[in-house]
């Protein structure tokens, strides 16, 4: 293995034109638009199709359709379709710190990392130092759809998957036409405009997108708890993502994406401005032949610079707490799968993946008269490597499926450097020893139609996620609320099941219901130590003995000509088993876990006019550990039209949060209270090209 980890290690030097260079080099058919018989073939853009056994597991899809009706254009609203999906915090992504940004699903939260394995076009998407999520980079106007599978032990789309698998899926000419593009103008000086252009090329295409939002922002504090230092938080946002599609030979083809984004915001106070940029390049080359195959190379750069404050009681003076000026991240890696061909029902899928990230964070701290004394860096790196294996059989009524992985993880280079910066000496130096080890994982399910309308489901799952270098290595604070790192960490590790039944008693109507238990062993979780006089919390990352969830989980989704109907709903039964240190957590719900989630949509759409409503509903939760701090429901309304005056043209109008109803998404100590996003109304036009 140490081998294998210089080696890999060494690809973070890899450029995309030097990729880009080689591969042309290799396939220079790739510019062809026809085959040696001079028939067009067209390609797809996506990967190998999913296995027959998928039918087995609780899926979700949102379509193209119901992405442009999100009236919010944030991909976390589009993700609250599917209910049970849920970030740390209620915020989105306007004013949400990032690092709160995790998804998770089934009522495992509990901290900030995802619990969910994030796809965009196969390629893992969550912050390599952190496991975060950058929804500013995802423009909603650049997917084709999104496929939410629940539950954990994903196999052949990688490790990491406890909660669930969430796949995006980018545009193709299709989908767009050759130019889709808005420009809307809002509440509290906000803009918000996207375009995305498509052409095909010979055989493939060439999509591109970009898109830009800013706001003067809106006070998170809620009124009563603000004092003289609270004032509005603004943003300004940008992405830009080109996609390419072409022919590599016969059967095959080569998918190259290359994006960036920046999002710029600060929390409301001074001294807490938030700077997060980053880049992401992939190839991917896909055979659809006698033997299909798919090889996928990538790499992610990310930096990210937060700035945090205190506050005392009053809220009438701010000082800053904590400068993290600097956190650079690496991710880079690669899979390769091969589908033999096998008939007689089944379908075999094989294959091998690997992952490594890099992460630094370099903080200024202790502040005395606005001034830092100290500086600190931390970080490390971590590997994964594993093998996968999925079959599926397919016999007249019934469906089965059976997968597993093995994973080799290691984690080496962490560290931990306080300095003082008169330079005298160096408070703590630690050097962590290094770490490995191995985790098998799979997951088995059948299927069997019961009647024309009628298939039953059943599955049992084993998955594991692997620390963050973010949640081993670096303490953090918010507020007067410090959390400690630990070095210490072990895999997170998941066992479930899971029965359903699926009706679909026309092409247009499908219901989804499905029962589920899960229990995730070794959960971290910020577990408080201790709580000053003044209420602030003193926490550390530990790994409890486990969260226990079960509940029931139901999806509509109807159409019927222009009209559209969808609706979902999670109950969620969660509890903390922890003894030790933790004792005082046991039989406790996990913060940022609410029982209740709900949401439904109505649509109609005809001849460019447009007319969407949707309602969500998200139950009381608890924002800490303890299960003392409560934030209350919530039910909010986001609405929209589009009206066409032209060829191509229309003016659209939408509201969000239509109500103004106040969504609690943090207790801090002394019991300030933040709020998410409150009713916003935007005006704008938009225009397409067929």
């Amino acid at each position: 293995m140490s081998n294998v980890r210089s080696a890999f290690h060494g690809v973070n030097g890899v450029t995309l034109s030097g990729m880009v260079l080689t591969l042309g080099a290799l396939f220079p058919s790739a510019l062809q638009a026809q085959d040696s018989a001079g028939q067009e073939i067209v390609v797809t853009g996506s990967g190998l199709p999913s296995p027959p056994g998928e039918a087995a597991y609780a899926t979700v899809t949102i379509d193209r359709a119901r992405i442009e009706a999100n009236a919010s254009g944030r991909m976390e609203d589009v993700l609250r379709d599917a209910a049970g999906i849920t970030q740390f915090r209620r915020s989105d992504s306007t004013s949400a710190h990032p690092t709160s940004q995790g998804l998770t699903l089934r009522g495992l939260s509990g901290n900030a990392a995802s619990r969910a394995l994030l796809l965009l076009d196969g390629v893992p998407q969550t912050d390599p130092f952190g496991g975060w999520v950058p929804f500013p980079a995802y423009m909603p106007e650049r997917l084709a759809g999104v496929r939410v599978t629940r539950g954990g032990g994903s196999g052949y789309q990688g490790p990491g998957a406890l909660a669930g698998t969430i796949e995006l899926a980018s545009v193709r000419p299709a989908d767009i036409g050759t130019l889709a593009a808005h420009a809307d103008y809002g509440s509290r000086n906000s803009f918000d405009g996207a375009a995305v252009a498509a052409t095909n090329l010979g055989a493939g295409y060439v999509t591109l997108a970009g898109g830009y939002a800013r706001s003067d922002g809106f006070i998170p504090t809620v009124a009563e708890n603000r004092g003289s230092v609270d004032r509005a938080a603004p943003y300004r946002q940008g992405s830009l993502a080109a996609r390419a599609v072409v022919k590599a030979g016969e059967n095959t083809e080569l998918q190259a994406n290359i994006s960036g984004f920046s999002d710029r915001r600060d929390r409301g106070v001074d001294f807490t401005d938030i700077n997060s940029r980053g880049a992401d390049a992939s190839l991917r080359l896909v055979s659809r032949g006698h033997w299909a195959w798919s090889a996928l190379g990538y790499l992610q750069v990310r930096q990210f610079a937060s700035g945090y404050a205190s506050i005392n009681a009053a809220r009438t003076t701010v000082t800053p707490s904590l400068n993290q000026y600097r956190v650079p991240a690496t991710g880079v890696g690669g899979r390769f799968e091969i589908q033999p061909p096998t008939g007689s029902g089944v379908t075999l899928r094989l294959g091998s993946d690997i992952r490594r990230v890099s992460g630094r964070t370099q903080e200024l701290y202790l502040f005395v008269a606005n001034q830092p004394t100290r500086q600190r860096v931390a970080g490390g790196d971590s590997l994964t490597l594993g093998a996968f294996g999925d079959l599926s059989y397919e016999s007249g009524p019934l469906t089965l499926n059976l997968g597993g992985r093995a994973d080799h993880w290691s984690l080496d280079h962490g560290s931990l450097l306080e300095t003082p910066l008169s330079g005298v000496g160096a408070i703590n130096n630690v050097a962590y020893p290094e770490r490995d080890g191995w985790e098998g994982t799979g997951r088995v399910g059948a299927a069997v139609t019961v009647a024309p309308a009628v298939t039953l489901r059943a599955a049992g799952y084993r998955g594991w996620r692997l620390p963050t270098l973010n949640e081993l290595y670096r303490p953090f604070r918010v507020g007067a609320d410090s959390t400690a790192a630990n070095a210490a960490l072990t895999p997170e590790r998941l066992t479930g099941a899971e029965a359903g039944i699926t009706v679909a008693p026309a092409a247009h109507l499908a219901a989804n219901a499905t029962l589920f238990w899960n229990r995730l062993d070794d959960a971290i979780s910020n577990v408080t130590l201790s709580v000053s006089p003044s209420g602030a919390r003193t926490m550390q990352r530990q790994n409890v003995e486990a969260i226990e969830a079960h509940g029931v989980e139901f999806d509509l989704r109807w159409t019927d000509g222009p009209f559209s109907l969808s609706g979902s709903y999670a109950y969620t039964d969660a509890r903390v088993h922890s003894g030790g240190a933790a004792a005082a957590l046991d039989g406790k719900r996990p913060a940022q876990t609410a029982m209740h989630q709900a949401s439904a949509s109505a649509g109609w759409a005809r001849n460019g006019w447009r007319v969407s409503v949707t309602g969500r509903y998200i139950g009381r939760q608890f924002d800490d550990d303890q299960n003392n701090n409560v934030l209350d429901p919530a039910f909010t309304l986001d609405g929209g039209i589009a009206v066409p005056v032209s060829a191509g043209f229309a003016i659209q109008g939408r509201a969000t949060n239509l109500f103004d109803e106040r969504v609690e998404t943090g207790i801090s100590g002394g019991s300030i209270v933040e709020r998410a996003t409150p009713r916003t109304l935007w005006i704008g036009v938009s225009y397409r090209l067929r």
